[in-house]
Formats: structure tokens, sequence, C-alpha cells
């Protein structure tokens, strides 16, 4: 919204320079997003009389002239326009002067004769012939305006305006007019607020003789407000007027149009006026649009109408889109006698989804939209019949039809000081509340505060204590400690475990990737999922984006794979990469997902083989204190390779799996190369974890190691070795480490050799190298007897 200082100052009276009028009203909730000095880039132009003017003896279209410029001596300028004559007041610009656009004037010869300066079009001062209709736009421009020689050209043309522009929150429609940002600004500076109250003489007839008003759609139109006018004489409108429009960013047009978007920008209410010759019947009836109808817009354009759009009519046709825009077949022309102004309350929302659909947002239905004041429509239309009258523009009829569908409801609330005080932290008192709301427009009754109809944003205390803080002054409320019991921040306990395993893998040198939730039914497919896996049954999105991602994934494997086969057809050749990722199953009696957090790794490469994966396996969940860790090997996993697949668990309780893709799974990926993966449950680590660690304290008495090789099956496992050599060595065996596992000559056929090397340490005395050989044939009895192993 742009707001013209001279006509505010019509209203209210603001003393304050721009920038100090600009930063107060942006502290009490009107943001200023900047002015302009309508003048801007002009110094040096004056008006000049030209005395004498004479043929350039070299040159066939050229005139010297000699100006008066209200100086001692005249000057000579050379100038190409045809328009001049001796006598004419023109725009003169001397030697340095400057004009809009940074132009620059400066004294030189013209085809041998010296020119002072320049006499100045309308282009070139900025203006066209909107402006200035007498002008030409061809030539220069001889003023018409009451001045002499020597005069400010910016003071003559009234370029010494400046223009405010507010930036209007939607909740506040009423200050989409300069009478709203005039009481905001009384407020604000507390200066006295004038409001006119339009005076119509009429007496040109009785209106209800030659219309009537129908309402069809009584949800759609609050009210119709209309009055008309005979005799009209279109015109252009006086300079004043056309000034403040074109300050406001609107183009005068004439007289009639004029009136119409002057009192849009005064009162903040839309208007249109309809040739009353065009209205058949001489009815005007608010409806709906049929299907099929068609308007010619003022536009010059057709439009196909649905019937969701509100239309106003005549008996037979529509004549104009309510809100957005009128219609061609009412338009005033310049053998139009007889108009009819309108002055509506439309429904907001019906008016934005008219102008979305047919691509025509207007001024008109950007105000419409936000929602307008039902008790404006009359003082606007009255207001436009006072400038008929004051213009010259025609006779005003006697009556006004106001077609009112639904009276609005009065919004009353309570003057709470207390409360509203508890809510800003001050301690203001009534008087000053009731003075700033009294300034606002508000009515007060004793406690009651009447909210006035233009205010459609206030319906609570709240909002009153808004009103009465943003006047107060938000920089003068002092801080406060928040009362009650504060929430403390910080991450939860699974944020905190998910960091530490992203933390842990980083340092393990895995990347973090992140994919989408969203996924593909071919991707059961593409990783082998049978056709009766619960992992198919996932939640169908209703409108996806597309067939890649119409489902919320049950697995994470698919992505993982997919990006590991992005980098690879990239040439990245050694890559290692980790996601935290969410994946949605069903959960039985319930319309929602359950949302199960998982950790999938992946990696390819030089080092990357099932035991390095494994490795970091262990490592992570060594660092997460997640004991009796057990890698069980299986086959019946259609994802993994058969040969290369382990089931993790901790104790009973599943943990993940971990292994080679199936090499067809890779493939479906453009993987052909042996690609690792594991999948784990984050709760199920979660719930693994050994509680906190303890102390312990540096060993007092040295340790005993012993080598020990056992031959054994080959389908006996290290991990099942491993777990019956520490039953059977007790507290006392402080670790094993495998070193060896060896086939070949002088092991026989279907056997292997195993080779542990064992670390022995009591805590309370110093090992004899009895007590490690007792340990040791305890240890192999139980290997001998469990799995058949017998010292090699």
């Amino acid at each position: 919204m742009k707001l013209s200082r001279e006509w505010l100052n019509e209203f209210t009276d603001i003393k304050a320079d721009t920038k100090d009028y600009c930063d107060a009203m942006t502290l009490a909730g009107s943001k200023a997003e900047g002015w302009e000095n309508v003048g801007a880039g002009i110094s040096g132009v004056v008006v000049g009389r030209i005395l004498e003017i004479v043929r350039h003896e070299n040159s066939d279209h050229m005139w010297i002239c000699t100006v008066d410029v209200g100086q001692k001596a005249a000057l000579t300028v050379v100038t190409g326009a045809q328009n001049v004559r001796k006598g004419d007041l023109v725009p003169t610009a001397a030697d340095r002067a400057t004009l809009p656009g940074g132009a620059a004037v400066h004294a030189g010869k013209l085809r041998g004769v010296e020119s002072q300066g320049l006499l100045c079009s309308l282009k070139e001062l900025g203006l066209d012939t909107h402006d200035y209709p007498y002008a030409i736009e061809d030539g220069v421009f001889v003023l018409q305006e009451p001045c002499k020689p020597g005069d400010d050209i910016k003071e003559v043309l009234a370029l010494n305006d400046t223009v405010v522009e507010f930036e209007i929150t939607n909740n506040r429609a009423d200050c989409l007019s300069v009478i709203g940002l005039a009481r905001e600004s009384a407020a604000v500076f507390d200066t006295a607020l004038r409001l006119h109250k339009p005076v119509v003489r009429g007496g040109a007839g009785s209106l209800s003789d030659r219309l009537e008003i129908a309402i069809a759609e009584p949800s759609l139109c609050a009210r119709y407000t209309a009055k008309m006018v005979r005799n009209i004489r279109v015109a252009p409108s006086p300079a004043w007027l056309r000034r403040r429009l074109r300050a406001s960013g609107v183009r005068p047009i004439n007289n009639i149009v004029d009136i119409t978007n002057y009192v849009m920008l005064e009162y903040g209410q839309p208007m249109h006026a309809f040739d009353y010759a065009c209205v058949k019947g001489g009815k005007i009836i608010v409806r709906r649009a049929r299907s099929g109808e068609a308007l010619k817009t003022l536009d010059d354009k057709a439009r196909v109408l649905t019937p969701d759009m509100l239309v106003i009519a005549d008996t037979r046709d529509p004549i104009g889109l309510a809100g957005v825009m009128g219609g061609g077949n009412s338009e005033i022309t310049g053998r139009t006698e007889m108009i009819v102004f309108e002055s509506a309350n439309f429904n907001g929302t019906s008016i934005r989804r008219t102008a979305i659909a047919l691509g025509m947002r207007t001024d008109a239905s950007g105000r419409f939209e936000k929602g307008l004041d039902p008790m404006n429509t009359v003082p606007a239309v009255e207001r436009a019949c006072e400038l008929v009258e004051l213009l010259g523009a025609g006779e005003v009829l006697d009556g006004t039809i106001d077609a009112v569908a639904a009276e609005p409801k009065e919004v009353t609330l309570s003057l709470d000081p207390e409360r509203i005080n508890a809510l800003l932290g001050t301690d203001l008192t009534r008087d000053f509340m009731a003075g700033v709301l009294g300034k606002l427009g508000f009515r007060l009754e004793g406690d009651t505060i009447h909210v006035p109809a233009f205010r459609s944003d206030i319906a609570h205390c709240a909002d009153i204590a808004e009103e009465i803080a943003r006047f107060y002054g938000y920089d003068r409320i002092a801080p406060t400690v928040f009362r009650g019991a504060a929430t403390p921040g910080g991450y939860s306990p699974g944020q905190k475990f998910m960091r530490g395993i992203s933390a842990a893998c980083r340092g393990m040198g895995f990347f973090e990737v992140m994919t989408y939730s969203f996924g593909s039914p071919n991707a059961w497919d593409m990783i082998r999922l049978p056709a009766d896996s619960p992992l198919r049954r996932a939640f169908v999105i209703q409108n996806p984006l597309g067939e890649d991602t119409s489902v919320m994934r049950t697995t994470a494997l698919p992505a993982m794979l997919g990006v590991l086969g992005t980098n690879l057809a990239k040439r990245n050749m050694n890559v290692k990469l980790f996601e935290p990722a969410t994946v949605y199953l069903p959960a039985e009696g319930q319309a929602l997902a359950d949302e199960q957090r998982v950790l999938v790794l992946g990696e390819y490469g030089k080092d990357a083989d099932f035991f390095a994966l494994k490795g970091c396996i262990e490592a992570l969940l060594t660092g997460l204190r997640i004991k009796n860790v057990r890698f069980e090997a299986v086959s019946d996993n259609p994802s993994y390779h058969p040969g290369r697949c382990a089931r993790i668990s901790c104790g009973e309780r599943p943990l993940g799996v971990m292994g080679q893709a199936h090499p067809s799974a890779a493939a479906e990926f453009g993987l052909n190369i042996p690609v690792f993966t594991a999948e784990l449950s984050v709760s199920a680590l979660m719930a693994g974890v050994s509680g906190e660690p303890s102390y312990v304290p540096l060993p007092r008495f040295p340790a005993i190691t012993r080598d020990i090789a056992v031959v054994c099956d080959s389908a006996v496992t290290v991990a099942a070795l491993t777990e019956s050599l520490h039953e059977a060595g007790g507290d006392c065996l402080e670790s094993c480490r495998l070193f060896d596992v060896y086939t070949g000559a002088g092991i026989p056929e279907g056997k292997r050799s195993v080779a542990f090397s064992l670390s022995m340490r009591a805590r309370d005395q110093t090992l004899t190298d009895e007590h490690a050989d007792e340990i040791v044939r305890l240890i192999l009895a139980k290997l001998e007897k469990r799995h058949g192993a017998v010292i090699r």
C-alpha cells in the first residue's frame, strides 16, 4: 500500500520527517518498506517564458528560443520541438540541472549556436499524458498551471510529495486505505483524526424508479449498495486528484474511472461503475455463473465461467465478474448518459478462487480476498457521488439502494486490565488502555469493548492485549523470566544413542547418506523378496510423485544398494556408507505405521569383504557396550549370498543381519562386484546395552599365555569353539584370540586346524604353570567332549 504524505495530512497532521515517521509506524505494527520522493532526481528545473523564437539558420527543424527564467539575463535554448510559441510557459532545465533517471543537462553548441539549457517534455520529467491530459507526448510540455518564470517546477507540478510504501498483513484489510493508515498514524503520533462525512446534494430524480437489486447468493454477497448518476460528463480529472492517484501507483484515466479508484484508495472499498443503458431490465442480480456462460471483461478477453464463480448480471447476461473486473458489455463510453455506482461486500474466498482460476488478480480482488468491512459500502458510494458533484461530472439521483443479505454481528469483549498486564508483563493503567482503544476506533461502555466492524482481526482478549502492546511500545516492555516450569532442552536418550552410532560409523570410515522414505513396489522384486514376505505389506501413498515413490518403505536395503550403484556408476571404486533409516511396518489393529529406526551399512572396494564388515560391526557393538554377541551363519535370507550371510544376536535377542548382497540382487542396481551390507535394528541395539560402564582397576598380577591348536570337523565354527573356551576357562581365562586356521598336508579330509592364543590371569594371586596347565586341560577336555576337537 502506497501512502502519499500530502494525502495523509488531509486526515491528520504528522510533522515528523519521513524516516522518523516510518520507524514509528513500523514499531507500531504497520511495517514501512521504504519511501520515495515523487520529484527525486529533478533539480535546477524552473518555469521559463519564451520571449522570442527564431528559425535556426543551419537547420530546417530547429528553433532558437530566448527564455526568461526569472533571472537578470535570459537564456538561449536551441530546441527541435515544433509546438512552442512565443509567450509559452515551459519547464526549462538550465546548465547542470538534473532529470529523473540521473540524466544531467549541460550547455553546448547545436549547429553552431550556444544552447544554455533544455526545454523539457513530459517524458523527461518522468510524466505522461495521463498526468497532464492537455499536454502532448512528442513535444515540449507547455504549462497551463498557474505559475511565473523562475518558479521551481517541482512546486508548480506538486512533485515535492513523499510516498511511503507499507507492507500490510492479510489480517489488516482496514489498512489498505488512506483512512486506515491515517487512523494508525494519528494513534501513533497522538494527533487528531479528521474524518469527513460525505455530503451528497442529489435532486436529479428518484433512483428507486429505475433500478432494482437482488442478491441470489447471500452466502457470497453480504451487502450490495448502489447509487445512480445521470447526465455524466466524461473528462480528465483535476490535477490534485490525478497527482494523488499517481502517487498511489494508479494511472489516471478519466473522471468517472478515477473517482472509483480514488474511493478504493481512500476508503479501501473497491467500486465499479456500469453503463445503466446496458443493464437489461433495470435489474442487477448477484448470482452464480451458469455452466457454459462467458463474459468479455474490460481487458477485452473472453472468460469462460463456471458455477462456482460469482457474477453481477442483469435479467439476461452477466455484466461483471463480482469483485474482480467489470464486463465489456457494460463499459462506460463517450456515449454513456447514466451510470450505476456499485459498492458491495463479497466473500473473500470466492473472489480469490475466481481470480486465480481466471488468472486475473486485480487491486479489487486483492482487497476483497482479505475480508472487508460490510459497513463501508454506504460511505464509499456516497463519497463517490460527492466527488461526482465536486468535479461536475454528473447529476446524482436521490436515494440509495442498500441490499443487505446478512447483518454483521457486532463483536464485544471485556476490558480486563489485570489479565492484559499479566499477558504483557506490564503495569499499565486502565485509562491508558482505554485511550489507545479509543484512538483506534473502539467504543467503550464501562468495561465492554465494542469492536468496530473494520477490525475483523479482533476476536479475543489476546488481540486487545496486542493492540495495547504495539502502541505502548514493544521496545518498552521489560524482559521477564518465564513463569512455571520450562521444558529442558537437549537430546532425548534415543537421539543421543543414534548420535553415538553415527559417530562410531564415521570413525570407522563410513560416510552418512540420506535417502527417501518412499519406495517402489518393484524394489521388493529387485532384492528377491518372496511373494508372501510380510515386508511386501506396505502403506500406499494416495498422491505419489510417481511409481518410484508410491509406497512407504518396509526395508532400507534397496535404497542403500541404489546409492552404492550410483557411486559405482560414477567410478567411485572404494565406498563405505551408512544410513540411520526409518522403515514403516504395518501394526496390528492400528491405522498408522509402526515406524522403526534401522542402521544400514554398505561397502565395496579392495578392502571390503565379509570379515572386514563383521569386524566393523563387532567394534560398533563393543563401543555401544553390547555383550554376548553371536554371529550365526544362515542361508535362507533371499537378499544375501547363501554362503556369506550371518544373523546377529545378543543372547536370544536378534539384532539384525549382515553379509554379501546376493549377486542377482546387486546386479539389479548395476553392481557387478561383491557388495557387503548389514541391517541392524536400532531399538534392539538400545535394548542390548549392558548398562552404565563401571571402573575396573589395572591388574595387580601378571598374565600367563598359552597357545593351543586343535583339529576339528570343518563344520565346527570358530564362534562355537570360542564359546566353549570361555565356558571351560572360567574367570581365569582373560581372553582368547584366533590366530590361525589351517587345512592341507597333515590334516585329514573334512578336518581343519584352529589355533588360539590364550591369556590367563587371576585377580587375587599370581598363577603358576600348574594353574595354567590345569586350565588348558579343562579347555581341551571341553572341546573334545562338545566338538570332537583334539589337540594337534
